[in-house]
């Protein structure tokens, strides 16, 4: 079915579908050649999968100047794009500590030229209920299923006073568009750089979220003094842009925040591919998650409970406790 629909939309007998990328979704990419020009198959099953989300951001990331897939073909019923292909390597493939610097600086001036396009009512809103959702991510699928331990009235209590704590900090940060995957893994070196994918869930949310996806990153970690100097960079540069970011101070908290936020969801969200999707290879990364949050949450006392639970429920899991 989808080769003979590629074969349609490219005017071509018998495309030959190779297989372009993994992906923690139902969505399979393809990548094919026709006339010269390589093209990117995308197989986004229904109803696991609807692709008008992709579609439509697509089209706000190249009117805002950033180097997004142009969907050539669609057929959105059967969940089929046709899209120009942006290359086939990621910065997650070739960064290293000497090219940081300007891979970073080129992802920079793409993340800031989204960031000034954003108006209201576009994108979803990034509101309090999926900031929520997110972060029981992290008891439901991460303590649930993949510690096996049971929380207690107490430790629920713990875990929901440090989500209120993270959830207001988001809600209070400037808002504009968001990716909401904007890590090394999902930019393509390109030309020009970088090639953004991967950004079907993109809402309108907390300035500082996107820029901790791209020196936090959940496959590759930073030492601690370059990230803080990248994130000045950034601030520098937004300044001068005109968007509305806090005052240094503020911003940093801002920062760090949004980081532990993102890094409970994520621990859930690896549990939960692992565990319902069967891609257990994601986990490995759990110890650079943890590391995150002993690192950014032992800089501010208002987490020093959560730390304390984290740690117990680790020992506990270690340990085979339930309760």
């Amino acid at each position: 079915m989808l080769g003979a629909w590629v074969a349609h939309a490219l005017g071509v007998p018998s495309p030959v579908l190779d297989p372009a990328s993994a992906d923690a979704s139902f969505r399979r990419y393809f990548r094919t050649s026709a006339g010269g020009h390589s093209y990117i198959v995308m197989d986004a099953p229904p109803p696991q999968e609807d692709c008008r989300p992709f579609v439509h951001i697509a089209r706000l990331l190249r009117e805002a100047g950033v180097h997004a897939p142009t969907v050539l073909a669609e057929d959105l019923e059967r969940g089929f794009l046709l899209l120009d292909d942006l290359g086939r390597q990621t910065y997650l493939d070739v960064l290293d500590a000497a090219n940081a610097d300007a891979l970073f600086d080129d992802a920079l001036t793409a993340l800031i030229r989204w960031q000034q396009a954003s108006r209201l009512g576009v994108l979803p809103h990034y509101d309090r209920a999926l900031l929520h959702r997110e972060l029981m991510l992290y008891p439901e699928w991460y303590v649930s299923r993949q510690l096996h331990l049971e929380l207690s009235s107490m430790e629920l209590m713990t875990l929901q006073d440090a989500f209120r704590l993270l959830e207001d900090s988001a809600l209070a940060q400037p808002q504009v568009y968001v990716h909401r995957d904007y890590m090394p893994r999902n930019l393509m070196l390109s030309d020009p750089n970088p090639g953004v994918l991967d950004f079907q869930g993109a809402v309108h949310g907390p300035l500082s979220y996107d820029v901790v996806c791209l020196f936090k990153d959940a496959f590759v970690s930073w030492p601690e003094e370059r990230i803080r100097e990248w994130c000045s960079r950034y601030r520098e540069r937004a300044l001068k842009a005109g968007l509305p970011v806090p005052d240094r101070k503020e911003y940093e908290r801002a920062f760090d925040w949004m980081g532990m936020q993102r890094h409970l969801k994520v621990l859930g969200i690896f549990a939960r591919i692992g565990h319902r999707d069967g891609k257990f290879q994601y986990l490995k990364d759990v110890p650079r998650f943890l590391a995150y949050l002993r690192t950014t949450g032992s800089l501010y006392k208002e987490f020093t409970p959560l730390l304390r639970l984290l740690d117990t429920l680790e020992k506990r899991a270690a340990d085979g406790v339930m309760a």
